[in-house]
């Protein structure tokens, strides 16, 4: 009998139930939660299950699913891998050194149509007008550091936060993953979850911001768009931005590689690939692995609480900054806007556009501002791109 209790004893040893740690159960029951949001409620399926799925793998004390790999030497003196890591450990070095995102935008690209930015490029102010929740976030994450006790960002990490404001999950990876690797969690998951919250989030600044008679304004059909038009945009959009801010070349050029696809019309296999396996299978490797860097011991922090208040902070500034731009142009054009179209620069696409109809129908039913909103919600794909490229060349100005 005491052999039978000393092994079983062992064995419960062995377990991850022996060495659960408080945060690593919290963090299960915050995987579970978000896999309930994704599942029950259509938050962002695609994104939130893999997120939530690597986050509860990475919290089952003794996975080892992100262990780094242990080096060693041989006989000749020469470094070798004497025990390899994780296989999320390996998955999230193509998020680490930006591999995944680039790639996720190169199939962003082939499914977004451009046209309604070509048929009114008023949308290209809107779109960068939204950019002004990820400044403004920026500041605030400087203001934290300076006047908070505790709360410490340094410019790189402000700069990583700041980017959730653009609503673009490829994006804030890829630049966390330059400036800030170890906030590559709480930022990634931050921007995620608010993107599957835009429904909520979105529709109070909107209607805070504009009157019922703004909000009822109707838009004239878009003009249509010469197919040579869609051809030349993903060529010319690529030489200006990246001859302005060449470190956003990575992410703009895959983007229009992408809508290149689409729109040339003869590499239809290829603009089918980037559409959907090849989409589909980065979404799996970037949600789970982005999931994993959320271990309870290391995420559970006073940055980590710090970074979800500046990330819907951000989220709200940049709603506000769109709309507020274009209450701004109606004071000059003649055709005016429904301000709610700016609302949609925030570059989760379609979903903030979607929201910019929805809140528009319920003080017009007969408005539909759809097409008009899908403007700004592309333009803030580019736009958002684009502060992240100036961001990566503030912070090289800074360490100068």
């Amino acid at each position: 009998m005491e052999l039978i209790g000393a092994a079983l004893s062992d064995f419960y040893k062995s377990t991850s139930f022996y060495i659960m740690d408080w945060r690593s159960l919290v963090m299960i029951c915050v995987a579970l939660v978000f896999m309930y949001l994704a599942i029950k409620k259509g938050f962002e399926p695609l994104l939130l299950v893999p997120i939530s799925f690597g986050m509860l793998l990475v919290n089952i004390p003794g996975s080892g699913v992100m262990l780094d790999p242990t080096l060693g030497f041989d006989a000749d003196g020469h470094t070798v891998v004497t025990e390899i890591g994780g296989m999320l450990y390996y998955l999230y070095q193509g998020d680490h050194l930006g591999v995944f995102p680039p790639l996720m935008f190169l199939g962003i690209g082939a499914m977004t149509d451009f046209g309604p930015v070509l048929a009114n490029p008023k949308s290209l102010i809107l779109g960068g007008a939204a950019q002004f929740g990820v400044f403004i976030a920026l500041w605030g994450a400087l203001m934290l550091d300076e006047y908070v006790p505790g709360v410490h960002f340094n410019f790189a990490e402000a700069a990583s936060i700041g980017i959730i404001g653009g609503a673009d999950g490829p994006t804030c990876i890829y630049l966390s993953g330059k400036l800030a690797p170890h906030l590559m969690g709480p930022i990634a998951v931050a921007a995620y979850s608010y993107m599957a919250m835009v429904p909520i989030i979105l529709p109070p600044v909107m209607k805070a911001l504009t009157s019922k008679h703004e909000r009822q304004i109707v838009m004239k059909q878009q003009r249509p768009v010469k197919k040579l038009t869609k051809i030349l945009f993903p060529i010319v959009n690529t030489i200006v931005v990246s001859m302005i801010v060449p470190s956003a070349s990575s992410l703009i050029g895959m983007l229009m590689l992408g809508n290149l696809f689409r729109e040339s019309g003869c590499v239809d296999r290829l603009s089918d690939t980037a559409q959907n396996a090849l989409c589909n299978i980065v979404t799996i490797f970037l949600g789970t692995s982005v999931g994993a860097t959320t271990q309870g011991t290391t995420f559970l922090t006073t940055q980590t609480i710090s970074i979800f208040i500046l990330g819907v902070f951000a989220f709200a500034c940049a709603c506000a900054g769109g709309v507020l731009v274009a209450k701004l142009m109606n004071l000059f054009l003649k055709e005016k806007l429904n301000p709610l179209i700016g609302a949609a620069g925030v570059s989760a696409v379609p979903m903030a556009a979607r929201v910019a109809q929805k809140v528009g129908q319920k003080d017009n039913p007969a408005n539909f501002l759809l097409m008009h909103a899908m403007g700004p919600n592309v333009a803030g794909c580019i736009g958002t791109a684009v502060a992240a490229g100036i961001l990566l060349t503030l912070n090289g100005v800074f360490l100068a």
